[in-house]
């Protein structure tokens, strides 16, 4: 029946690209590793070094996971071809439909998968840490950022990480002056690298009595989240320490004590701030954390020999050109500068549709096609 030729067509499209991803994932080398290890952790002696144990553990599972991802890929492949068979075999028609759907999970599971071959920068598996800063445009840039904030929370929870508010600035008469979030899970650096720069606003403002047009801006600033191995050494005396605070909800606890805590790096004259946790301990050891993804985020930017060599803030804030415009009025239009990657619907872009913008811009990094 033509119906069911027409989904064998569409499905037996993706059969070469699914053995391309055989190959990009390096599928007989993982299998190998993945032996390798499960052979190691069962010799004796194997947990004498507990966290020696549990990295090969962790790696073994993050292996595994890849595998299964892509044997599920062909798993699913080939039980549609014996369903759009044996669919076509009864003239059963009423397959269709849930067939179409299957098939369009498998070209987005198989997208996805791609994608994630891309991802190999030394740092792209890491969580990141997201701050964003109000630019010019007082009031309106402040209740952008807010905005801005509720969308990457919007993205981040529809792709299974999970999310922290580290510290936050309230703006004067709405929106916020500043954020940092944390956002934890695989890979959540290698896409999210990509958003970092300053994203531009055209819109009627709520702010404004005579309803003009109002350009606003807010940088983003995206690092990857250290690990406490890192050979990042800060000494103490470059360290300034202040506590207050914490300026948001978190209950009786969080407001009457001052455990938040704020580092100034004075080399570089860099500040960060955390106050989201309860203890004042808790806090300092997540603002190093930070401090740490800042200067070594500015050394490799700067392609600097060793973090000494960081002189200034100047340095690390540097808003140059903007990234994106989203456009509320006259037209509605979300457009990247650098990949030219467009959406017109601005009201999906907003609540966390940003897959479209990443892709692009992860495939034209691979490809060396960045404006």
């Amino acid at each position: 029946m033509l119906e069911f030729e027409q989904l064998r067509l569409r499905l037996t499209a993706n059969q070469d690209e699914i053995r391309s991803l055989k190959d990009a994932i390096a599928y007989d080398r993982l299998k190998r590793e993945i032996d390798e290890l499960e052979t190691k952790a069962s010799m004796p002696g194997f947990w004498d070094d507990l966290e020696s144990s549990q990295k090969t553990v962790q790696k073994t599972g993050k292996l595994k996971n890849i595998v299964e991802s892509y044997d599920n890929l062909c798993s699913n492949y080939e039980d549609l071809l014996v369903l759009i068979e044996m669919g076509d075999e009864e003239e059963d028609l009423s397959l269709v439909e849930e067939i179409e759907g299957s098939i369009e999970e498998l070209e987005k599971n198989l997208a996805a998968q791609k994608l994630e071959t891309l991802l190999t920068g030394e740092y792209d598996k890491n969580n990141a840490i997201l701050t964003f800063h109000a630019g010019a445009g007082g009031t309106e840039a402040m209740d952008w950022v807010s905005m801005l904030v509720r969308m990457y929370t919007r993205w981040a929870e529809s792709h299974g990480f999970k999310l922290q508010m580290l510290d936050f600035l309230d703006g004067d008469e709405a929106g916020l002056k500043s954020a940092t979030l944390s956002v934890e899970g695989e890979n959540a650096y290698g896409y999210l690298k990509s958003e970092s720069g300053v994203h531009r606003l055209v819109r009627v403002s709520p702010f404004d009595a005579s309803g003009r047009r109002h350009t606003s801006f807010a940088s983003l600033e995206v690092m990857p989240e250290i690990s406490d191995d890192n050979d990042i050494e800060i000494r103490e005396d470059e360290i300034k320490m202040d506590v207050f605070r914490s300026s948001g909800a978190g209950g009786q606890h969080i407001n009457k004590t001052s455990s938040a805590v704020r580092l100034t790096h004075i080399p570089t004259g860099i500040v960060v701030a955390c106050q989201n946790e309860r203890s004042q301990f808790q806090n300092r050891e997540k603002a190093m954390k930070m401090l740490k993804s800042k200067l070594l985020e500015i050394k490799e930017r700067e392609h600097l020999e060793k973090i000494d060599d960081i002189k200034g803030i100047q340095k690390e804030i540097a808003w140059g050109s903007q990234i994106r415009s989203y456009v509320f009025m006259p037209y509605t239009l979300a457009k990247d500068h650098r990949t030219g990657f467009e959406s017109g619907n601005i009201n999906a872009v907003m609540d966390g549709d940003l897959d479209g913008f990443i892709n692009a811009y992860l495939n034209a990094s691979t490809n060396g096609e960045l404006k």
